[in-house]
């Protein structure tokens, strides 16, 4: 699976990870499946967020009345992981609940692209995701 998001769009996220070393920075995809076409940054109003994210309720109704007015889909999030790795963690796959949408991840002066893949019972599972500029 691949992902196209701008080479605008990537140095934006880690950018906005390297002026957050403490606390995870998060937001939504919006675009088409396979095509990001518009990052939407979120307050993390997680009770601890320099371990974990919740995005801003206010910020994911909005996005998604606003990506069907303009004839997109919100297709994943993004987060960052200050002193990690850019790979899902056990809290990540613990709270995965859309099949197939995005996760964005950025560590280390990277970003990772998994494909969230939900399971019956359990936690979710991820497809590593090829970014394409």
């Amino acid at each position: 699976m691949k992902l196209q998001i701008s080479s605008a769009h990537q140095q934006f996220l880690l950018d906005a990870a390297a002026a957050s070393p403490d606390a995870e920075i998060c937001g939504l995809l919006l675009g088409q499946p396979g095509r990001v076409e518009q990052l939407v940054p979120a307050q993390n109003v997680a009770a601890n967020p320099a371990r974990s994210f919740e995005i801003a309720p206010e910020t994911l109704l909005a996005s998604h009345r606003n990506a069907r007015g303009a004839g997109q889909k919100v297709i994943g999030h993004w987060h960052s992981h200050p002193g990690g790795t850019c790979a899902p963690s056990s809290r990540d796959a613990a709270r995965a609940t859309d099949n197939g949408h995005i996760w964005l991840i950025i560590a280390g002066g990277a970003i990772g692209a998994w494909a969230a893949q939900t399971q019956a019972a359990g936690p979710a599972t991820f497809e590593p995701v090829a970014l394409v500029a």
